[in-house]
C-alpha cells in the first residue's frame, strides 16, 4: 500500500520523473534548444538533403538510411527483453529480495516498495521501446519519401529537402528520446540501493545528459562545421 512506503522514496520518485520532464522540456522545447546537439544537426540533415537531391547515385545515402533502421531495431529488441526480465524479476521477488540484502549500503526493502521500484524501471522501458519502435516506423516513412526524391528538379528540390530533412529530423528525436528514456533507467537502479543514491544518481545522469547536448566537444565541431557550410 502507498502508506506503507517510507516517504523519502516517494520523494525520490518525484525528483526523478520531475528532473526527467524538466530536463525534456528544457532540451527540446525551451529557447535553449536551439543550442542542443540534436537541434544542431538539423541543419547537416538538411544540407545532406538538398546533397542527396543533386546526385543520380544514391547507394551510400541508403545505406546511412538502413543504418538508422537497424540502430532503433536494435535499441527497441533491447528494451523489450529488458522488460521481460523486470517482469521475470516482479514475479520472482521473494528470491530477489533475499539476495539484495546480502549487498552492502542497500536498505531493507519491503514488498510494496519493490513492486513500486520494479515497476518503475518497466514503465521506463516500456516509454524507451515505444519511441524507438515509432523511429523505426519514422526511418521508414524517410526512407519512402527519399528513394521518391526526385533527381535535380531545380526549385522543387529545395522544398522537397526541407520537409524531408524534418522527417528525418522527426526520427533523431523520437530515437534520442528513447536513448534518454535508457540514460534514467540506470538511476532507477541506484534505487535499489537506497533513495538517496537513487536522488543522487539522478542528478548525475541530468548532468551528464546536459554535457552531452550542450557542452560536448562534438556540439562545438558540429557548429564548426555548421559555420563553415553557411559560408558557403
Amino acid at each position: 500500500m502507498p502508506h506503507q512506503i517510507p516517504f523519502i522514496d516517494w520523494i525520490a520518485l518525484s525528483i526523478f520523473f520531475g528532473g526527467w520532464i524538466t530536463y525534456t522540456w528544457f532540451a527540446d522545447h525551451s529557447r535553449w534548444s536551439g543550442k542542443s546537439l540534436p537541434r544542431v544537426m538539423d541543419f547537416h540533415r538538411h544540407r545532406w538533403m538538398c546533397q542527396v537531391l543533386q546526385r543520380e547515385v544514391r547507394v551510400p545515402d541508403t545505406i546511412v538510411m538502413g543504418n538508422f533502421v537497424q540502430s532503433a531495431v536494435f535499441f527497441a529488441s533491447t528494451a523489450i527483453l529488458i522488460i521481460g526480465g523486470l517482469v521475470a524479476a516482479l514475479g520472482a521477488s521473494d528470491k530477489v529480495l533475499g539476495a539484495l540484502t546480502t549487498l552492502p549500503f542497500v536498505s531493507p526493502t519491503p514488498q510494496e516498495l519493490w513492486g513500486l521500484k520494479v515497476a518503475s524501471a518497466i514503465t521506463v522501458y516500456i516509454y524507451a521501446f515505444v519511441k524507438f519502435i515509432w523511429a523505426v516506423r519514422l526511418a521508414n516513412y524517410s526512407a519512402i519519401l527519399f528513394s521518391a526524391a526526385p533527381f535535380n528538379a531545380g526549385k522543387f528540390n529545395d522544398e522537397y529537402a526541407i520537409e524531408l530533412g524534418k522527417m528525418i529530423g522527426l526520427f533523431g528525436l523520437h530515437f534520442n528520446h528513447g536513448l534518454r528514456a535508457n540514460f534514467f533507467a540506470l538511476a532507477i537502479l541506484a534505487w535499489w540501493i537506497n533513495p538517496y543514491f537513487f536522488i543522487a544518481s539522478t542528478s548525475i545522469v541530468l548532468y551528464v545528459l546536459y554535457r552531452r547536448e550542450f557542452r560536448s566537444k562534438s556540439l562545438q565541431a558540429v557548429n564548426r562545421l555548421k559555420k563553415i557550410a553557411s559560408k558557403e
